[in-house]
């Protein structure tokens, strides 16, 4: 069972930058529902995308999976589908050990590999749908375009990429309003404003947030030349790209 997100509700001395180490691991599902507008819409989303678009003997991949829910959502979405695997990939090692518990929970014939290491080592091929659900942003800007093309590379014609993040916006005026709405939103959700502050301060130079601009041009340098953006709640969203 998911516990309460309180890892911020008491005074830090100093607030470390974020990590996903075991203490996140036993409050994420609470964490990213009430700091993320919008996760589940994208979760639902990615099954019917799935259900639309993999094709069958392909693979799929979740990259940077954390505890799986993308994953346990294609594969809702592959029903009959045969000769499908489901890549996750995750490179904490209390993630992917999590995520194999929540995997292995839900029954289904098709076959998922959860494996720990750094997506920007693992070969993308025969691939009809790949999902990185906000994780680009957590890679270094300069390896962000090289795990693009890899994947634009590795997915089969007519295949997918789902890129969900989280953006900022040239525009001074409407990007700070974007960003007073989404911290509205995690007050809504019973956050404190100690919470949100040394959330916040956890963050900085850890999380490194593109414009959607910024985010097509990338993906064009890749390969993707049909890219639009399907989902947007204040400064987050998802962005589709077919290959």
């Amino acid at each position: 069972m998911s516990k309460t997100d309180n890892i911020y509700n008491q005074p830090l001395e100093q607030v470390g930058g974020f990590t996903f180490d075991e203490q996140v691991v036993q409050v994420f599902p609470d964490m990213i529902k009430r700091s993320v507008p919008g996760y589940e819409q994208i979760i639902q989303t990615i099954e019917m995308i799935t259900e639309r678009c993999a094709v069958q003997n392909s693979n799929l991949y979740d990259l940077g999976c954390s505890l799986g829910a993308a994953t346990l959502s294609m594969r809702r979405g592959l029903n009959n589908k045969n000769g499908c695997q489901i890549i996750a990939v995750d490179n904490s090692e209390a993630m992917v050990e999590r995520c194999q518990q929540y995997i292995h929970a839900y029954k289904s014939k098709q076959p998922v590999s959860v494996i720990c290491a750094d997506i920007c080592n693992i070969k993308i091929e025969n691939a009809s749908v790949v999902v990185l659900n906000f994780t680009l942003q957590f890679l270094t800007p300069e390896k962000r375009l090289k795990l693009l093309t890899d994947i634009y590379n590795g997915l089969l014609p007519g295949g997918v990429l789902v890129l969900s993040e989280k953006f900022v916006f040239d525009d001074p005026v409407s990007h700070q309003l974007l960003i007073d709405l989404h911290l509205d939103f995690k007050r809504s959700q019973g956050y404190s404003e100690l919470e949100i502050s040394q959330k916040r301060s956890s963050l900085d130079n850890v999380l490194i947030a593109d414009t959607v601009e910024q985010h097509y041009q990338r993906l064009q340098q890749a390969g993707f030349m049909h890219n639009n953006l399907w989902y947007q709640c204040f400064n987050f969203g998802s962005i589709i790209s077919i290959k």
